[in-house]
């Protein structure tokens, strides 16, 4: 297989990890948008969170973040607290059953691509595993 330009690569590239990404959350579907499960993965992984924290986090307004937190505290999937250090704020954190949610749509996405890597001969899943590092390497660069 001939190599790619950079270019060219970039735009496969883009265009596999937009499938691939899309796939997953087909797998991990809950009843969540993708914005409120983006959102509540990172409450769960960085909180407990200002909705201003969220809102930088996620890269929103903080209008979409409050709502975003008003739909998942309705759900029962995080809560909110006075924040001590400012009395005007609130902090969210994820309850457990926030907590067991992610846990199951994560265990549902791991599956299926076990399944699919299952499929793939030694030497891909090899090459895979290089690209993952690769990937990672390529974003801890950025500072992503």
């Amino acid at each position: 297989m001939a190599t790619r330009s950079q270019p060219d690569l970039a735009v496969a590239l883009r265009l596999s990890i937009t499938r691939t990404a899309r796939r997953l959350r087909q797998e991990g579907a809950a009843g969540l948008s993708p914005s409120q499960g983006s959102a509540l993965a990172t409450i769960d992984r960085h909180g407990p969170l200002t909705p201003s924290e969220l809102a930088a986090r996620e890269r929103i307004q903080r209008p979409t973040a409050t709502r975003l937190v008003a739909k998942l505290e309705e759900g029962g999937l995080v809560a909110r607290t006075a924040d001590p250090a400012d009395r005007r704020s609130c902090l969210i954190a994820a309850t457990g059953a926030g907590h067991d949610l992610l846990a199951e749509i994560r265990g549902r996405k791991d599956a299926y691509l076990a399944r699919r890597l299952r499929t793939l001969p030694a030497e891909d899943r090899a090459t895979l595993d290089r690209a993952t590092a690769i990937l990672e390497r390529l974003l801890e660069e950025e500072g992503a």
